[in-house]
């Protein structure tokens, strides 16, 4: 007991939140290599150099850090106490180039190789999107692609940029089909919209058996037919999560490089991830907050609660394969 009450977060009763060194959610730092007995390492990702419009990602984990100190222990929604269900650390921030996006990515996925081999599940603060794709190299590694659930308002399925650039924040996933790190039939894409450049990319992505679900269809159906859907296509496989910012609609996270108007609620995108409790979750990223476009603060503050409703059933999940 006094071991896991050591990595529960510093209560806001001793020190006053406004206080301290901000580490995610008030955790302890614990450096990967040290991080023996973490079961949820939170990181942060600070590199956008996949950005095609407006950067400012790599400063998103600072002010992600920053906000999440007015995160509590409880979900009053699900009753969930995710740092009592979970030793969860901040295992800091993961080394990168800002000069060089091969050597990035390359940094990225020995990072996340290292906490693997840790058996650390790991929740992610990006950056922009082109980090999901090294931290998916990092934990599937050689073993069988995994399936996903990704909420955003982009498909990141595009092939290509400029003339033949096949590294960007749009290309992630078309990447990790190619690499074998994702199953595309198990793929579900939920909130897309917005006006494209040729529609190739949903093309691509339906023609290998993504279930995409338009922001049209999400309100028309509602959360609970979209989760259970995607929930029945997932199944009991090893299933990553990725949630860009911008599919929440920017009247509610205005600071995000590439806003869509017409998006989810931050309170659709809560009561949605909460229906991912029960399945076979083996980490998640919460990517694409832009600070500079956002002097108020609040899009890091919707990423931190959607960061922290990820957290919830990221220890669900870590605590039922434990009791297994």
């Amino acid at each position: 007991m006094a071991e896991r009450r050591s990595y529960l977060p510093v209560s806001g009763m001793e020190l006053p939140r406004f206080a301290g060194i901000p580490t995610f959610m008030r955790l302890p730092h614990v450096p990967v290599e040290e991080a023996d007995d973490v079961q949820i390492g939170l990181i942060g990702v600070p590199w956008d150099g996949g950005t095609t419009n407006r950067p400012g990602p790599r400063h998103g984990p600072r002010q992600l850090r920053d906000a999440s100190t007015m995160i509590r222990l409880l979900n009053q929604a699900t009753r969930l106490r995710p740092f009592h269900m979970a030793r969860c650390a901040d295992l800091g921030d993961c080394p990168v180039n800002p000069a060089d996006v091969q050597d990035s990515l390359q940094r990225v996925s020995a990072f996340y190789g290292r906490v693997r081999a840790k058996g650390i599940v790991p929740m992610t603060a990006g950056g922009d999107h082109l980090v999901s794709l090294p931290v998916l190299r990092g934990l599937v590694g050689h073993g069988a692609p995994v399936a996903m659930i990704h909420f955003d308002a982009h498909t990141d399925f595009y092939d290509s940029y400029f003339g033949g650039f096949r590294f960007t924040h749009g290309t992630p996933f078309r990447r990790a089909a190619e690499e074998g790190l994702i199953d595309t039939s198990r793929v579900v894409q939920i909130g897309i919209r917005g006006s494209a450049y040729d529609g190739e990319d949903v093309e691509w992505a339906r023609a290998h058996g993504v279930r995409i679900f338009m922001i049209e269809e999400v309100m028309d159906k509602g959360v609970d037919a979209v989760m259970a859907e995607a929930r029945a296509i997932v199944g009991d496989q090893l299933t990553y999560v990725s949630f860009d910012i911008d599919s929440i609609d920017p009247s509610q996270a205005p600071g995000t490089g590439t806003p869509e108007i017409g998006g989810l609620t931050t309170h659709m995108a809560q009561r949605m991830i909460r229906k991912l409790q029960g399945l076979n979750l083996i980490g998640a990223d919460l990517v694409e907050v832009s600070p500079p476009f956002d002097p108020s603060g609040m899009t890091a503050w919707v990423g931190v609660n959607i960061m922290f409703e990820l957290l919830c059933v990221l220890a669900d999940a870590v605590q039922r394969r434990s009791a297994a």
